[in-house]
């Protein structure tokens, strides 16, 4: 199967059935486990939504390569390569707020991601994009916000696990811009930050040390959308997820200039 079209059936069926799994999880968590914080948890529910989602791909496309946030890289050399996250937002379903998804992506190289699906099962919306194709939730079109200037936006960003010396920096960031729009909201779930710039709920996001599994989905779905994804200076989206800017692409370069004040220089120390 390498027609796209199927390929992104197969990823929004793949979604819907994981969700199934978390909304049948949800307000019944059995176990937490934390991995390199107090604040970094895994439950049962990751691991059985992860666990089915994986077994699905290697039974359909089994020499295509899987990363999990969970289970890591599974590498067959493929020139295809799913990228997961079986539940995005886990804090957030640890302690039964409604806020979390499921993200699969499928990157092949040479040609970046080409599909993506983020699914929150706890509103039933699906959000999906191949590449070149448009973006979609619940199979209606969707696009970004035309806001022009930061002051009449509305953004949303993260905050980061570890407490260590960009934390406190992470607050003054937050802090120059909450100055500077109508408010900067920390839903605790990228892949849907990322599909709320695409359909216009926000204008826009920013955040750094997230994974690929955090924005592979997410990113392609604002892309699709008309939004603008890249590093924070304005160069080439790090796949790594080490840095993040999206936004409906008006309010880019004025985002950008607030990231790259001397002060938060210090940021590019990550890779």
């Amino acid at each position: 199967m390498t027609d796209l079209k199927k390929i992104l059936q197969f990823s929004e069926e793949l979604c819907l059935s994981a969700g199934e799994i978390l909304n049948r999880n949800f307000g019944k968590i059995k176990e937490v486990k934390n991995k390199s914080t107090a604040i970094d948890l895994c439950t049962n529910a990751d691991i059985e939504s992860e666990e089915f989602i994986i077994k699905k791909i290697q039974e359909t496309f089994p020499k295509h390569s899987i990363l999990s946030e969970e289970t890591g890289e599974l590498d067959s050399d493929s020139e295809y390569l799913w990228v997961i996250d079986p539940l995005d937002g886990t804090t957030n379903f640890t302690h039964n707020l409604p806020i979390f998804a499921v993200s699969i992506g499928l990157v092949k190289k040479g040609q970046g991601t080409i599909c993506g699906t983020v699914y929150n099962p706890a509103a039933d919306k699906l959000f999906c994009a191949a590449k070149n194709k448009g973006a979609f939730l619940n199979k209606k079109p969707i696009s970004t916000t035309s806001s022009t200037t930061l002051s009449k936006s509305l953004l949303a960003s993260g905050f980061p696990y570890i407490h260590d010396k960009y934390y406190d920096l992470s607050f003054s960031i937050f802090k120059d811009f909450y100055d500077r729009t109508q408010g900067v909201r920390r839903l605790g779930a990228a892949s849907l930050d990322l599909c709320f710039v695409a359909m216009g709920r926000f204008d826009g996001f920013y955040e750094f040390n997230l994974k690929p599994w955090d924005i592979c989905a997410g990113a392609l779905i604002a892309n699709e959308a008309g939004a603008t994804c890249s590093d924070w200076d304005n160069s080439k989206l790090p796949d790594s997820g080490v840095r993040i800017l999206c936004s409906n692409d008006n309010i880019h370069n004025e985002m950008a200039d607030v990231l790259n004040q001397e002060q938060y220089k210090i940021f590019y120390d990550l890779k």
